[in-house]
């Protein structure tokens, strides 16, 4: 077909309108709308978000849900095991409210005895479950014995959701106890360095010169001393409480912000828009408050998220090796203190503190990855 014989219906003239050429197809986002949009997509940080929350509820909530209270003793409920009315016909779950553990002996009379002596001689109460025979020297006869304690004790009726410590205080009411407590160390710890650090820093990097290197050389006389032998110090000094791990945590804690603040500051000082605001006569103050720090604010609020969990290890193991609260106080280092200590015989003691504390350090690591993503504009789509 000739090309110049083409009829003219088959096209149509394009007509360029002014006011729609430069039009952006796109609706136009801020940064911190675009960081909100990105975080929401992260399904991991969301999910840790929410678990986060959900702890932080249980730890207000959680010491209220039933008439105990967290110094409440009673060595007649001592070490009793977790124990759910909804849930203890389910044994393979560990909420029926037994105690169970396996024997050996040379015969299975003699590994019946070791159970009976170690259930409290509560010989009407446990069940005797063989195992294996055995045949004499060569193979140990093995049972497997079960103490219904509630049942040995009268209270059928009882229920201790995760079971009793040594002194017969509910393990559910001192673990959202211990929870609220180690939170409000790890928060007002991150918060105090948040603040120590980011002027520290600011204050440094900004004015520069003498001061810069003045503030810089008190900074390495600090990292040059063992951050754990100035916090055992302080803490021996203002005596094991809450007081004394809070300042422990943030004698060195904020070192960290302020060096990261001053490299940021650094870099953005000379900036155009910072020579722009010194040109129209804004204050340093100003520049500072109003240009400086919400351009690193995503730095700072990631590095933040991340002295949480760090605070709250280093609160647990000052606890655990008995420099932490003072009895009856509790957190969730103590608790895994005392845990410890039955680990063999009565391993619920144990396991629900380290499971608590291992789900919120690994949620707030999660949540400040992405925090991360969000706060950094290439990962905006």
């Amino acid at each position: 077909m000739d090309k110049n014989n083409l009829p003219k219906n088959l096209f149509e003239p394009l007509v360029k309108k002014e006011d729609s050429s430069d039009r952006i197809s796109t609706p136009s986002r801020t940064f911190g709308q675009n960081a909100r949009r990105t975080l929401f997509k992260n399904k991991i940080a969301m999910i840790s978000l929410f678990i986060l929350i959900g702890f932080g509820l249980l730890s207000l909530l959680g010491p209220g849900m039933n008439e105990y209270g967290y110094d409440d003793q009673d060595l007649n409920r001592s070490k009793m095991p977790p124990h759910v009315k909804a849930l203890k016909d389910v044994s393979w779950l560990g909420f029926n409210g037994t105690l169970s553990g396996k024997f050996e002996g040379k015969t299975v009379e003699a590994a019946t005895a070791k159970a009976v002596l170690r259930f409290e001689n509560q010989e009407d109460f446990i069940d005797i479950k063989v195992i294996n025979e055995g045949n004499g020297d060569d193979i140990p006869a093995k049972v497997k014995a079960t103490y219904h304690i509630y049942e040995a004790k009268g209270m059928q009726d009882t229920y201790f959701w995760l079971g009793t410590d040594n002194l017969g205080r509910d393990q559910w009411t001192r673990l959202w106890e211990g929870t609220q407590i180690s939170l409000m160390i790890a928060i007002v710890a991150a918060a105090i360095d948040l603040v120590i650090g980011v002027a520290y820093g600011g204050i440094s990097a900004f004015y520069g010169g003498r001061v810069d290197t003045v503030m810089q050389r008190i900074i390495e006389v600090l990292i040059g001393i063992p951050n754990l032998i100035v916090i055992l110090l302080m803490v021996v000094i203002l005596k094991p409480g809450i007081i004394s791990i809070i300042v422990a945590l943030t004698i060195t804690g904020w070192i960290g912000m302020a060096r990261l603040v001053r490299g940021e500051v650094l870099k953005l000082k000379s900036q155009e828009f910072v020579l722009a605001a010194r040109t129209l006569g804004t204050v340093n103050l100003k520049i500072i408050t109003k240009h400086l720090l919400p351009n690193i604010s995503g730095i700072i609020i990631i590095n933040t998220m991340f002295t949480i969990p760090s605070a709250i290890f280093f609160e647990a193991f000052l606890s655990f090796i008995g420099l932490g609260l003072a009895p009856p106080a509790a957190s969730l280092g103590t608790l895994i203190n005392g845990g410890f200590a039955s680990l063999r015989s009565y391993p619920y003691l144990l396991l629900y503190p380290a499971i608590v504390i291992s789900v919120i350090m690994i949620a707030f690591n999660l949540l400040a990855d992405g925090l991360r993503d969000a706060f950094d504009p290439k990962m905006h789509k």
